[in-house]
């Protein structure tokens, strides 16, 4: 193979990759529900292997998938999906970033894999959340 047919090759193949690549991103931006079926309310978190948990209420599965991110504007890449699970993968200017594995068992059950870096501290577990209720409501 010439030089030439090898650099149009890699050319070809880069610009296949950015165009699946973007293809994937603007799924996520564009449903704001990338599964679908999980119940909003309030959640209870659970890292496996430990006896304490998180509780968080759950307008969006996105809330599940930036555990460590809560409230940070962060942009999203769709990685893969299935009919019961989404690979995300997220970065929050000047908080850091993460890359979370989000399977729906029923719309109150779900498992997460996650792990990135948040304010400079890397991390990674795998977490069960159920659905616990309604959020509470605020007072007023």
């Amino acid at each position: 193979m010439s030089l030439r047919r090898g650099i149009c090759v890699i050319g070809s193949l880069v610009a296949a990759g950015c165009i699946l690549a973007s293809a994937a991103g603007s799924a996520a931006p564009s449903d704001p529900s990338v599964l679908g079926g999980i119940r909003d309310g309030e959640w209870d978190v659970r890292a496996r292997g430990s006896s304490t948990s998180q509780r968080l209420c759950v307008t969006s599965e996105y809330a599940l998938i930036q555990l460590r991110h809560q409230g940070k504007v962060c942009t999203r890449l769709l990685i893969e999906r299935t009919p019961d699970s989404v690979l995300v993968q997220y970065t929050c200017k000047g908080s850091g970033f993460g890359r979370t594995r989000l399977r729906r068992e029923t719309s109150q059950l779900v498992q997460l894999e996650t792990q990135g870096v948040a304010n400079g501290f890397p991390f990674d577990y795998a977490a069960e959340g159920r659905w616990a209720g309604e959020c509470p409501r605020s007072p007023g």
